[in-house]
């Protein structure tokens, strides 16, 4: 659905999904990368990217809650998609953090050979991670695109049906 917003509003709109990009592009792939080079000398610039993850998901998550009762109704949807999809990331490098411990746990007490703990973590761990951020950038970039268009995805209208709704200047058929 297309709504008549102003452009400040739609500016508002984008920013929960600027930040959330700019986690997942700038932090885990464009710094992970650059700190793994340094990784062998120097381990600050790696221990970073959960520390700066962690700090922008919890900011995110305080204000999308935040946002409803200080927001406009647009703005705040965007927020809540916003918040849902940093809480799928979560779960993602939780199942990472779990997958890892597990791993570590089988070759410190049960013997298990490392190359097999690597292929342990890599496959149940690191690869739904990096498929998770690779589908999640593809997810914001669009949810930044629809924020520029005045839009907003039907499932997300049904979700938050008791807001002061801006007129709708057209209704997409999907």
């Amino acid at each position: 659905m297309i709504f008549e917003i102003t452009e400040e509003e739609s500016h508002k709109a984008k920013i929960p999904h600027e930040i959330f990009l700019t986690n997942l592009v700038g932090n885990h792939i464009l710094w992970f990368i650059a700190s793994l080079g340094v990784a062998g000398s120097y381990l600050q610039p790696l221990l970073l990217v959960p520390v700066i993850s962690v700090a922008t998901l919890i900011y995110i998550l305080w204000r999308a809650r935040r946002s409803r009762q200080r927001d406009s109704w647009y703005v705040m949807c965007h927020w809540q998609m916003c918040a849902k999809r940093s809480r799928l990331f979560i779960l993602m490098l939780t199942l990472l953090a779990v997958v890892s411990g597990l791993g570590w746990i089988a070759h410190t007490q049960l013997g298990m050979m490392k190359e097999a703990v690597y292929a342990l973590v890599g496959g149940l761990g690191i690869l739904p991670v990096m498929v998770t951020v690779l589908v999640l950038i593809l997810m914001e970039s669009d949810g930044l695109h629809q924020a520029a268009l005045h839009k907003l995805p039907e499932s997300v209208v049904k979700r938050f049906p008791d807001g002061e709704m801006p007129a709708i200047i057209e209704e997409l058929k999907d």
